[in-house]
């Protein structure tokens, strides 16, 4: 009996992660082999929708989009996360008003996403605020049209959206660094970009790693922001899966969605295999 012990306790989230979490995996795989037509599925085994995903190059380009925008929002917000948790792990000395910038920076979180991102429809429109303030000082002579419905803004959304991702796990990893390491560097010689490259940089790597893979694969499975921010004019897989979806083609969603797992969990097997998070679990 003691021996079944830790089996009995571990019972309970092997149910929960097998109703919740394989059977509807095993049920994804088995409905992308499927066959459809305009109206119903067809149950069969065949692997149009697998050849429809790696022949076609418009679903190319939509993954590596896709690639993209997670590339590049993963680049900006690990700029931005890193600078911030450095800020308020190291430079806020005060514990109180850490906790109050702490704070402040999970204020956008208390609205949904849908909200934050109509609210810079407003801002970055042709006659929003942000090209009426360039006019009016001069700095322009005429409105940015790639400031709204465009990359750029889905870039921009995507940022503001999960940056915080990013920094609450960098600062948690920062909060932890022995200060006297860096005492210890300032004595030896070391200036700040050396302390920051050899000490703080090293020993955030767990924080980074977490932060990375929130991000990517928030970026990576994100739908609604590529079709609010673009206008419909840039695509994502998610975006392609959602379509796919409302028009009744689940066999070639459910593919899609596969092949979309497969590529992130390689993206976060790869992260793992970089940076040892273990140190921060």
């Amino acid at each position: 009996m003691p021996r079944l012990f830790p089996w009995l306790q571990t019972a309970p989230l092997l149910a929960v992660l097998l109703v919740f979490l394989v059977v509807p995996l095993a049920m994804l795989v088995v409905v992308s082999f499927y066959d459809y037509d305009s109206f119903s599925l067809i149950p069969d085994f065949v692997l149009t929708n697998y050849q429809e995903v790696f022949t076609s190059a418009v679903t190319w380009r939509t993954y590596l989009k896709t690639l993209w925008f997670a590339g590049l929002t993963w680049l900006v917000t690990l700029g931005l996360g890193f600078w911030l948790a450095y800020f308020l792990a190291f430079v806020v000395r005060s514990p109180a008003w850490r906790m109050v910038l702490f704070v402040l920076t999970t204020v956008p979180f208390w609205t949904s996403n849908l909200i934050r991102m109509i609210a810079w429809v407003p801002f970055l429109g042709r006659n929003g605020i942000l090209n009426n303030g360039l006019l009016a000082v001069g700095a322009i002579d005429r409105p940015l049209e790639f400031l709204l419905f465009s990359d750029f803004a889905v870039i921009l959304a995507f940022v503001h959206l999960y940056t915080l991702f990013m920094v609450v796990p960098i600062f948690n990893t920062m909060m932890r660094i022995d200060r006297r390491l860096l005492e210890a560097a300032r004595d030896a010689g070391a200036g700040f970009w050396q302390a920051l490259w050899c000490v703080i940089l090293p020993l955030s790597k767990p924080g980074i790693g977490i932060g990375s893979i929130f991000v990517v694969v928030l970026v990576m499975g994100d739908f609604a922001t590529v079709r609010l921010m673009s206008g419909g004019q840039s695509a994502s897989v998610g975006l392609m899966i959602s379509n796919q979806i409302g028009l009744m083609q689940y066999p070639a969603a459910a593919a899609n969605a596969v092949v979309l797992l497969a590529m992130v969990l390689l993206l976060v097997s790869a992260m793992l295999r970089a940076i040892d998070i273990r140190k921060e679990l």
